[in-house]
């Protein structure tokens, strides 16, 4: 009981000085619009303060990994988007949140040493990204929602290609195909051949 109290306190202290940092920069920095910048660390570091519990709680509470990773991963794209105001993202940036439930559970597996979950949270991301690809390439694209200096220019249309070959090779059986060439070529010859 004792060490929920002192782990509730600690985290609540936590963030009575995060605020209590920022209140004070806002104040020193007065010609400078620092909550309208720097407002997503408030949610970043309340994403931060699910992996100080973690941390504090042992390896029983490593399942605030997903949590903490949704909410500092959202942080983040609040943050891109609030210093670059491409807030149009956000219709494709449900996409970041599988990534980012992905990243917990590959964090928490991480954490408790279980390879089943680190390879499975490898699998969500992956699930995200390919959505974020496809999904991004969209709405940058086709409804150029970033205008001419969106992220639809290059970078979009480029994964989008790379994701088509990825995708080709490893269904047309291509890629295991040359790994398998290549593992049989270094294997030495069987006795008797």
């Amino acid at each position: 009981m004792d060490v929920k109290r002192n782990n509730s306190a600690i985290i609540g202290g936590s963030i009575l000085i995060l605020v209590g940092l920022l209140a004070l920069l806002g104040q020193l920095l007065r010609g400078f619009d620092f909550w309208g910048t720097f407002w997503p660390f408030l949610v970043i570091g309340c994403g931060g303060l699910f992996f100080f519990g973690m941390l504090l709680g042992g390896k029983s509470f490593a399942g605030l990994a997903i949590p903490g990773s949704i909410i500092t991963v959202s942080g983040l794209l609040l943050l891109a988007q609030n210093l670059t105001g491409h807030w149009e993202s956000w219709s494709y940036g449900w996409t970041v949140t599988i990534i980012s439930v992905g990243l917990g559970i590959f964090i928490m597996g991480a954490y408790n040493g279980k390879e089943p979950s680190r390879r499975a949270g490898l699998r969500v991301m992956g699930v995200g990204t390919v959505l974020l690809v496809i999904f991004g390439s969209f709405f940058e694209m086709l409804f150029s929602i970033g205008g001419r200096h969106g992220l639809g220019n290059l970078t979009f249309p480029s994964a989008l290609i790379l994701l088509g070959v990825y995708l080709v090779l490893a269904r047309s059986g291509l890629l295991r195909k040359r790994s398998q060439d290549s593992l049989d070529q270094s294997q030495p010859p069987a006795q008797g051949q």
